[in-house]
């Protein structure tokens, strides 16, 4: 049956189940160890639950099971480590084991956009719970917890009937994730809420308690983690709806910064002036090249299909200007690239041969090396497609992005980057980039023009330095 807690009712006591292990507290599976799997593997296993993150990749697993985490992640080594040394936690590539380790299982694969279309790619999902479906002995609980279309945990049931033993009472849940690459560990241990989509009181109550430890903590510290317990649809829902408005409030002040150029406004005053309305808030209103990663680019065409597929493809159709005014910010470089080094932008874009380019930044936000759909690389290809030199330096994304653009040139540091630049773009906020000295940086450069792509340096300072300076929708 479907449990309606409404937000404004208190929540009512939950009574504890013993977990089918019969362990004082339910084992924990996380099916998948990519970004999302991995770090929920080690951060519940920091908050004291025995788990096992399982993946078909035998490399991924035997570098997390040696203590590496495969990603950059500020904190996660130190808990990887600290939770393997506990015996808490440990990785696994035998679904078996894994299978029958867990009373509650988190499929936490993977839903890329699928390469014939906008939908999401499910067949990693299927596979994963299919395969844990096959091999379960006993009572469990399976949790989707990769962002889906809304559909997918009825879907997940139909698969868990027809490939677990009707006998054992297995059940299926939803609860979405809301991490924040550079901010995942706080984001687990401290969420600012868990929602979960349940049918019935039992894989209610498994799931507030695998998420007990994140309630004992917060009563330490004193705060409070509001907790939504609604249906599968609703719960599938949350995320893609959080993704959609938050890549529509870029994309808005982009479009802003795109009239703030034709105008002669400037963005960053707009932006400030009109983030001080508690109604609007000043998060998400910078500037600039535009959103990236694994997660906004793919949602909100995911989300632009599926609600086609329900015959409410109208209500969405929004997002594909949101989608639209994003990847326009990309080529505004370009022209702008064009406009420092007097170079004319046709309509197959400008001839920059014979220039020498440094970009700073390839991954798609700070704090990560996470290039995937990164606008930062994706201009630093459009630059040397159009004939420049170019040289790209990131403080952590550099092996990731050289598999995803070998015909670049990367430089080891910030200053052998901008070495003999005829012009320099910053296009990921890395404090190093923010931090930097323009007048070191004028010493070593042949042309002092630089491009802010992320309206994240004092432009002040940098013309001050006999820098020319262009900002994303400033004057």
């Amino acid at each position: 049956m479907t449990i309606p807690y409404p937000s404004s009712q208190p929540m009512p006591a939950i009574t504890p189940v013993v977990p089918p292990s019969g362990a004082s507290r339910p084992r924990l599976t996380f099916l998948g160890t990519g970004y999302l799997g991995a770090t929920y593997a080690i951060c519940f296993a920091e908050l004291g639950y025995e788990v096992i993150g399982f993946d078909v990749d035998a490399e991924k697993i035997a570098k997390l099971a040696g203590g590496e985490v495969p990603f950059h992640e500020p904190g996660l080594d130190e808990l990887l480590r600290r939770n393997l040394a506990a015996g808490r936690l440990r990785f696994s590539t035998d679904i078996a084991e894994t299978a029958h380790f867990g009373d509650v299982h988190f499929i936490c694969v993977g839903t890329p956009q699928r390469a014939d279309g906008m939908s999401a790619d499910l067949s990693y999902v299927e596979a994963s719970v299919t395969g844990l479906a096959q091999n379960l002995d006993r009572r469990a609980l399976i949790v989707g917890k990769s962002t889906v279309p809304v559909g997918t945990a009825e879907w997940i049931e139909q698969l868990v009937d027809k490939h677990a033993d009707s006998q054992l009472g297995v059940e299926v849940a939803y609860s979405p994730e809301f991490l924040q690459e550079g901010f995942a560990v706080e984001d687990v241990l401290r969420p600012n809420r868990i929602v979960v989509g349940v049918k019935s009181e039992w894989a209610n109550s498994m799931l507030y308690s695998a998420h007990k430890g994140v309630f004992d903590l917060a009563a330490t510290e004193d705060r409070e983690v509001p907790l939504v317990v609604t249906d599968f649809a609703t719960a599938e829902l949350v995320k893609v709806a959080a993704n959609a408005f938050l890549a529509t409030k870029i994309s808005f002040i982009n479009a802003m910064a795109e009239v703030c150029e034709a105008s002669g406004g400037d963005v960053t005053q707009l932006a400030r002036a009109i983030g001080y309305d508690p109604r609007i808030g000043n998060r998400f209103l910078q500037a600039g090249v535009g959103f990236g990663g694994g997660c906004l680019p793919k949602d909100i065409r995911a989300f632009q299909a599926r609600a086609q597929e329900l015959g409410a493809g109208e209500a969405l159709r929004f997002l594909h200007e949101v989608d639209l005014i994003n990847l326009r910010r990309r080529n505004r470089v370009l022209q702008l690239a064009a406009e420092l080094l007097d170079r004319r932008y046709g309509p197959a874009g400008p001839d920059l041969s014979g220039t020498r380019i440094a970009v700073l930044g390839a991954t798609f936000k700070p704090n990560s090396d996470d290039v995937r759909d990164a606008p930062s690389l994706a201009v630093a290809a459009q630059l040397a497609k159009a004939g420049a030199d170019v040289r790209v330096y990131d403080p952590q994304g550099m092996e990731n992005a050289r598999r995803a653009q070998p015909d670049l040139t990367y430089s080891p540091d910030m200053i052998e980057a901008v070495r003999d630049a005829d012009l320099v773009c910053v296009l990921t906020e890395w404090s190093d980039f923010r931090n930097a000295d323009p007048e070191a940086l004028a010493r070593v450069v042949a042309g002092r023009r630089v491009v802010d792509g992320r309206n994240c340096l004092d432009s002040t300072l940098w013309v001050q330095a006999g820098w020319e300076y262009r900002g994303m929708g400033r004057p």
